[in-house]
């Protein structure tokens, strides 16, 4: 069998400089110096390791993330860890997929993909509209019907996504907030969660008032 064609030298120097201790931030750095490079992108996702594909979503270009391409990319993230493919898919969201009209327009048509993380990033950028103060789109009661409706039948990382974007609906929108309430108290998801000291309990009735008295008190 022929062997794999050999990595450029460019990628290999690029590895040199990422182990399993860099940070977010020194990769931005090196992107920063790359820029876009598409074909580089593709050799850092290779390598199939976590920090380099970090990296390479940074300088992808993003006029290439087609619906295909994006499948292909789920596909290579499930094979990570828990906590690695849900960190690789909101990062690509955060620094790709929020950046065009055409990756937005996807994004908004994952709400039944059939792609665990697909539906993740979709309740997700809805969490993220409204947490971020954006005007969300006129879609907030159909989005809390789904979630009465469906959350204790998803995926515990789309669960997680649809708990958030009920808990900053219901931080924002003072008419549904005691509907968000109700459903936090009636899923009983993430109830009695220990947080870390100056974070948010998940748990909807703790999480919307928590964040809300913080905004009462500005």
């Amino acid at each position: 069998m022929e062997k794999k064609a050999t990595r450029s030298s460019v990628a290999e120097n690029i590895l040199t400089q990422i182990d399993t201790e860099t940070k977010l931030g020194d990769l931005k750095k090196i992107a920063k110096n790359i820029k876009k490079d598409h074909e580089l992108a593709m050799e850092l996702w290779s390598t199939e390791a976590f920090r380099p594909r970090l990296l390479a979503i940074l300088i992808m270009d993003k006029k290439l993330l087609t619906q295909d391409f994006l499948n292909t990319l789920d596909k290579d993230m499930e094979r990570h860890s828990f906590v690695e493919r849900n960190n690789l898919m909101d990062w690509l969201m955060a620094n790709q997929l929020m950046k065009s009209k055409k990756t937005i327009a996807l994004m908004e048509s994952w709400k039944n993909s059939s792609s665990t993380l697909q539906r993740r990033v979709f309740w997700y950028y809805q969490a993220r509209l409204r947490w971020t103060g954006q005007t969300p789109p006129d879609n907030t009661e159909d989005l809390l019907t789904a979630i009465e409706t469906t959350i204790m039948l998803e995926e515990p990382e789309v669960q997680w996504a649809m708990n958030f974007t009920a808990g900053w609906i219901g931080v924002y929108d003072e008419q549904n907030r005691a509907r968000c309430i109700k459903i936090g108290e009636k899923t009983e998801l993430y109830k009695g969660q220990v947080v870390s000291k100056g974070c948010t309990p998940d748990y909807l009735p703790e999480f919307i008032t928590i964040e809300v008295n913080k905004r009462l008190n500005k």
